[in-house]
């Protein structure tokens, strides 16, 4: 079985034009629509594959996509916008030629009594857009990733109509949700994947690490990888909080820096392979937290919540809750456990964001390495909208992961020719 090494060795020189890295294989071509700050291309790079194009709406997220993958081309245009086929003509493709389109559109409007009306709801025309681009680029593959609610929208009508559209343009499409703790991250983190390929199915990746997530959502049973005690004895542990953020610099409330060298050598086999070369990292940056929290964080106990707090401390809408409602908010991490799902707001009343260890919040780069980023990595912008651009992402693992499958899937179908793989590769 490999070793946490092999399969999480990510270092990279910082400065180098990392999407030009020779992998060791020919690159395949992806588009990357609705990319955020980029962790689904960051996943696909280090699985051999090169983005040629990503659009996003958010200035900020887009300006850490460039700082980070530089021979990108990246555009913040309103997708609704933008024309699939000048982008094609532009990239100077073929119909069919690019390997992979990946995206997550949200997909909120719909009528339970008119399924036909979802793609003509104004609030599904993101969805729309992402049908445009795989009508015109022909993709052999694509990836759609979303969270597991939408398996609920419309009894599941929803998903039925997406699925027929997919279906309508000739893809066999595999319906999974992902947890991302059962491929290395530090994180109790679902997504619904939809794999589709012109030539036949794609396999969803197996676990490589022993997790268990509590499913709260419509499919679980039927759609997750069920893993059963004796899994424990096949698959790698999975990866604490401890070993993720144990060897970063420790900080009080206001310390920190967007730039910051490393103050210990102590590092386990993930944190090793997350941190850079170069000795320092980014957006490690502590914030100050309001007079109430901070006496609130006082009561509670690693692996804790609101449940610690005394009553008169609660704010008045959490002294009427139920003891059984919001279990993670103002929570506590616990070392040996894993990371409550990264939010897009380090605000304690959303959820588990103080440390195990120090009283105070998570900064950026901690909400980063639970979402598997690079230490390389770095986020621009205010820092409310790096937290937001990291609890958007899709965790870089995971995509590496799934890329690995698509990867396979399309050698296996002759995309690539077979002496022209093997010569790469060995």
């Amino acid at each position: 079985m490999k070793t946490h090494a092999t399969n999480l060795r990510l270092v990279y020189p910082p400065n180098e034009d990392r999407d030009a890295v020779d992998c060791g294989q020919p690159p395949l071509s992806t588009i990357d629509l609705f990319c955020g700050a980029g962790g689904i291309t960051e996943g696909f790079r280090q699985a051999g594959f090169r983005c040629l194009y990503a659009n996003d709406c958010m200035p900020e997220a887009i300006e850490t996509f460039e700082e980070n993958h530089p021979s990108v081309w990246a555009d913040c245009e309103n997708i609704e916008l933008v024309k699939p086929a000048v982008i094609r003509a532009k990239l100077k493709m073929a119909k069919g030629d690019l390997d992979v389109l990946v995206g997550g559109p949200p997909c909120q409007g719909f009528s339970i009594n008119a399924p036909e009306r979802f793609l003509s709801d104004p609030r599904n025309k993101l969805f729309k857009d992402y049908v445009r681009f795989l009508e015109e680029f022909e993709p052999k593959t694509f990836l759609f990733e979303n969270v597991p609610g939408l398996l609920s929208l419309g009894d599941g009508k929803v998903l039925d109509r997406i699925l027929s559209e997919f279906a309508r343009l000739d893809y066999h499409v595999t319906a999974k949700i992902l947890f991302a703790a059962h491929y290395g991250v530090p994180q109790e983190r679902w997504r619904l994947i939809l794999l589709g390929s012109k030539c036949g199915k794609v396999s969803p990746p197996e676990p490589t690490h022993y997790a268990v997530g509590r499913e709260n959502f419509r499919g679980g049973g039927v759609l997750t990888f069920q893993l059963v005690a004796s899994d424990k004895r096949k698959l790698m542990p999975a990866i604490t909080v401890r070993e993720a953020i144990g060897d970063l610099p420790r900080l009080a409330m206001g310390e920190g820096a967007e730039i910051i060298g490393y103050t210990s050598d102590r590092a386990g086999e993930y944190s090793h392979a997350m941190r850079n070369p170069e000795g320092v990292t980014y957006n490690h940056f502590a914030a100050r937290l309001s007079k109430q929290n901070c006496e609130r964080m006082k009561h509670v106990k690693p692996g804790g919540s609101w449940r610690d707090i005394p009553h008169g401390l609660l704010p008045k809408g959490m002294q009427r809750a139920r003891k059984s409602d919001h279990t993670k908010r103002y929570g506590r991490l616990r070392n040996d456990g894993l990371a409550g799902t990264v939010m897009t707001k380090c605000d304690p009343h959303w959820g588990t964001v103080f440390l195990p260890d120090q009283d105070r919040s998570l900064t950026v780069r901690e909400a980063a390495r639970f979402q598997s980023f690079p230490d390389t990595y770095r986020f621009l912008g205010p820092r409310v909208s790096q937290y937001e651009q990291v609890g958007n992402a899709v965790p870089v693992l995971m995509a590496k992961a799934i890329a690995s499958q698509i990867r396979a899937h399309v050698e296996a179908h002759g995309a690539i020719p077979a002496a022209e793989a093997e010569a790469a590769i060995g």
